[in-house]
């Protein structure tokens, strides 16, 4: 019967193979076809055989093939038979993480545990799709990623073409005012000169048409004093023409005019344009920062034990009496100094200190590593990014080394900026929008916190707190 079913197959595989696709390089072929080697559409596991569409069908219809396991087709079937027992590799070994046969699992793995390689498959399957779907979380969130970049180099781009604009816009508004000013001091050096001029000129003109008078009286005197008839000189005597009225120039003179102070002058001039220029460009620049204003309050377990801070946590001052509180890690023990609750690991962020009323106090950020237990310089080098008041009206930049700082008027409310990717710390008076000082080309690697001193009482001279204030942008 099987040689009688296997001649009327090849005779219908004969006849069907125009119907039927050849296999194609990289496809599977029919291991029954003997001629035109058909593409496969299931293998037999076991058979450990390929068969196209005609020598499939005795699998789908006789009863003892239909129990064979079928796949999609798959070369090198051999791989899938024991290479010991030459048996079909039907079942997995969990404790060897490997595939083996029936008898594999009651001679050489006959304590292990075993599963049948569909289950494990499943489970495998399993675990591959939620690895996959958590390899595509992963791309998309690069790509998400990719694409913050992309807007953030677009958003940086579009920064500078307005930082350059606004800039270009300044440099020419600058130039103008230079270039006006020294026109406006050539012209009023140039008038001078010129007044000076038309002045001699007028005393030349005059004295010119006096000495003109005085030649012609003079040629007259001359002849008649030469003159030998003595009734001739006596009669003409009386007709000689009075001598013409004549300025007494003893005590005129020109004076070349004084340019002492004109430069100057004019300096001063142009210095008060660009002042008020700049303070345009500080205005600008700080309402800017003040967009990424920050809701900082204070944070009590770190305050110095003789430090009081207001229930709302937006105002702090020295206390005569020292608090008996814990000593925790991250409380000042020494310096009456407090931290903002708040930290800083990125971005930018900003801040405003009402420091009105005192004639001491520190401000600024700090890391989070900063010795809290000693008396030790505020400075970068510690962690430290401060400036400071001292009796009054002594400021100075806590850098390295330590800045004097001459400001024209005192701040009544400083702002804090900080660009932590840009290493930059900068000071403001607020009401002068002025910049005080800037920390440039910091290195930060740690969270940042607020800093906060307001120094030491002083027997009531420095009694009035420092105040976190909310930021109003200025017009």
């Amino acid at each position: 019967m099987v040689s009688q079913f296997r001649q009327e197959a090849q005779q219908k595989a004969s006849s069907s193979s125009s119907e039927q696709q050849a296999a194609k390089p990289g496809e599977v072929p029919c291991d029954v076809c003997t001629g035109t080697k058909l593409k496969a559409l299931k293998s037999c596991l076991v058979c450990l055989t390929s068969y196209c569409e005609t020598h499939l069908e005795p699998h789908l219809t006789m009863s003892g093939l239909k129990r064979h396991q079928l796949i999609n087709p798959v070369e090198n079937l051999e791989d899938r038979m024991c290479m010991k027992h030459d048996k079909p590799l039907e079942l997995f070994c969990k404790t060897d993480q490997t595939c083996v046969c029936m008898l594999c699992s009651v001679l050489d793995h006959k304590t292990h545990e075993f599963v049948p390689l569909k289950e494990e498959y499943e489970g495998k399957k399993a675990e591959l799709e939620k690895t996959e779907a958590e390899i595509q979380q992963m791309i998309q969130k690069r790509r998400l990623k990719i694409q913050e970049i992309k807007h953030s180099v677009d958003l940086s781009k579009e920064d500078a073409n307005r930082e350059k604009a606004e800039g270009v816009q300044v440099f020419i508004a600058l130039k103008e005012s230079v270039e006006r000013s020294l026109n406006e001091l050539i012209e009023t050096i140039e008038e001078k000169q010129r007044t000076t001029e038309k002045q001699a000129e007028d005393f030349i003109k005059e004295l010119e048409q006096e000495i003109s008078e005085l030649m012609k009286r003079n040629s007259e005197v001359q002849q008649l004093s030469r003159s030998e008839d003595h009734l001739h000189l006596l009669q003409n005597i009386l007709s000689l023409k009075a001598a013409p009225p004549t300025k007494d120039w003893t005590e005129v003179s020109v004076r070349p005019p004084s340019y002492e102070g004109t430069v100057v002058r004019a300096v001063t001039q142009l210095e008060e344009t660009l002042s008020k220029e700049v303070k345009k460009l500080f205005e600008v620049g700080l309402k800017r920062v003040q967009q990424y204003a920050v809701d900082v309050t204070l944070d009590p377990d770190t305050a110095h034990p003789e430090l009081i801070l207001s229930d709302d946590e937006k105002q702090v001052n020295h206390g005569d009496v020292k608090k008996n509180l814990p000593d925790n890690p991250e409380r000042f023990s020494i310096n009456p100094c407090v931290l903002g609750k708040q930290s800083f690991s990125s971005g930018r962020f900003y801040f405003e200190v009402q420091v009105q009323g005192k004639t001491k106090w520190d401000l600024g950020v700090v890391r989070e590593s900063i010795n809290r237990k000693e008396n030790i310089p505020l400075q970068p080098h510690n962690g430290f990014w401060t400036i400071w008041l001292r009796n009054g009206n002594e400021y100075k930049a806590l850098a390295d080394p330590p800045v004097h700082l001459s400001l024209k008027s005192q701040p009544q409310k400083v702002g804090v900026f900080v660009d932590y990717e840009e290493g930059l710390v900068s000071f403001y008076d607020i009401d002068a929008a002025a910049l005080i000082y800037s920390f440039t080309g910091c290195s930060f690697t740690e969270k940042l916190y607020p800093y906060f001193s307001p120094c030491i009482n002083d027997g009531g001279k420095n009694s009035a707190p420092l105040i976190i204030c909310p930021v109003n942008q200025t017009a």
